[in-house]
This record gives C-alpha cells, sequence and structure tokens, in this order.
C-alpha cells in the first residue's frame, strides 16, 4: 500500500471517516485527563505559584502553532511536486487551526508573563517571531479566500508559505539563537536539565498528547469539508457552462 493512495479524495474521506472517532475520543480523553491532573493534583512552583498550572495550555498551544505551519509546509510542498489536491487543501484546512492555536499560545503567554516580568508583551526574539507567525496565517488565509481559482490560490499560498517556515522555525529556536530575552528556555528539552520537573512534565505531555490528537481530527474534519465544497464548486461550474 502506497501512501499516495489517499491523494485520491474518496479514499481519504473513507478512511478518515474510520479515524475520526476514535482521534476525537483519544483527544477528549487525553485533554480532560490531563488538564485535571495539571491543574487540580500538582503543586504549586516555589517561584512561579499556581501561575506556572497555564503551562498545561501555553505549551501544546504554542507547539501545535509551530508545527501546524509545518505541517502545512509538508503539504505545500507534496502540492508543489506532486500535484495531489487533497495535499493543498490538507494546509488549507490546517491553517484556522493553526492561527487558532497561536491566538491560545499568545494569549496565555500574555496570562502567564505579567505576573512574572511585570508586563503583559516584550519585544522578545520568540514573542515577535511568534507574533510574525500569526500574521503569516491570517495572510495565508486571506490569499485562499481571495484566489478563485483553487490551483492558482494552492500555488501562491505554497510560496507563502514556505517564506512564513522561517519563523516557523524562529519561534521554536528562539532562544538557542539568542541569549537575550525574557521568554525561559524549552520546557522540554532532549537534556533533562532543562525539562520541567517530573511533577509537571507528565501530565504536560498528556495534555500534548491531547493537543495532537485534537489537531489531527480537526484536520482531517476540515480537509473533508475543503474537498467536499470543491466539488460542489466543480458541479456549479459545470452548470453553469451548460
Amino acid at each position: 500500500m502506497s501512501i499516495w493512495e489517499y491523494a485520491n479524495p474518496v479514499k481519504f474521506i473513507r478512511t478518515t471517516d474510520r479515524l475520526l472517532p476514535w482521534l476525537s475520543a483519544g483527544a477528549v480523553l487525553c485533554l480532560v485527563f490531563g488538564l485535571v491532573w495539571g491543574f487540580f493534583f500538582t503543586p504549586d512552583d516555589f517561584r512561579q505559584g499556581s501561575t506556572v498550572k497555564i503551562i498545561y495550555l501555553h505549551v501544546p498551544s504554542a507547539l501545535m502553532a509551530i508545527n501546524a505551519w509545518l505541517m502545512m509546509l509538508v503539504a505545500s510542498l507534496i502540492w508543489i511536486v506532486r500535484r495531489h489536491h487533497v495535499s493543498a487543501l490538507a494546509a488549507r484546512a490546517a491553517a484556522p487551526i493553526g492561527a487558532t492555536m497561536t491566538i491560545i499560545a499568545l494569549a496565555t503567554g500574555a496570562i502567564w508573563g505579567q505576573p512574572m516580568w511585570g508586563t503583559w508583551w516584550a519585544w522578545d526574539p520568540r514573542l515577535t517571531s511568534f507574533l510574525i507567525l500569526f500574521l503569516f496565517y491570517l495572510g495565508y488565509m486571506a490569499l485562499w479566500s481571495a484566489i478563485d481559482d483553487d490551483d492558482t490560490a494552492a500555488d501562491l499560498t505554497s510560496i507563502l508559505c514556505l517564506v512564513g517556515s522561517v519563523f516557523a522555525l524562529l519561534s521554536r529556536y528562539a532562544v538557542n539563537f539568542w541569549n537575550q530575552g525574557l521568554h525561559q528556555g524549552a520546557s522540554l528539552s532532549l537534556d533533562k536539565e532543562e525539562n520541567v520537573a517530573d511533577v509537571f512534565w507528565y501530565p504536560l505531555l498528556v495534555c500534548i498528547g491531547g493537543f495532537v490528537l485534537l489537531f489531527i481530527a480537526l484536520v482531517f474534519l476540515r480537509t473533508q469539508t475543503e474537498i467536499r465544497a470543491r466539488r460542489s464548486r466543480a458541479l456549479l461550474a459545470r452548470e453553469r457552462a451548460v
């Protein structure tokens, strides 16, 4: 079986229809369990107090905001190279989800940062690149909406996605490139000394799993919607031509 078989819209819809209930159930279970565990059954941090618990929303949403764009990059490259419409529509479907994750990350970061830094916002390298990434999300969605021809829109948004990927990577690795800035280091790292304490780390992993499953489920659902909308536009165009 080849992965390219799922470029067939009918096969994609049939397969994702079978997966969606499992993905949705897994997302709900992980999110409920992880958030309840994190917010109600973990201690306050000795320096940050109870505000540290916003980590269970901030870190997963920030992680998905960046990885949603990288998923769009992969889908856009597949469109450019293979011209598979499902990949282009999947990238389009992921954009509003990624933008929402970015808003959640920016909002929770501000709420977390105010008591820690004494300000809601700072022009920190990571925060700035993250804000620019959000603007790229808005531009990507606006470009799709502004162009009537789907193939032309897919071509132009794929190019925009390539450019925006620079800021997605900067959002992830800015603290490694620049030592200055208010933003703390990575909460999850291959270096065990940089990880948060285990008491916070385990429920955080569960929350991240929930966000990942939620993202996949929403992308599948929205891609199905985009496929059906494309079919409807094609049929309408045929009827008008007749």
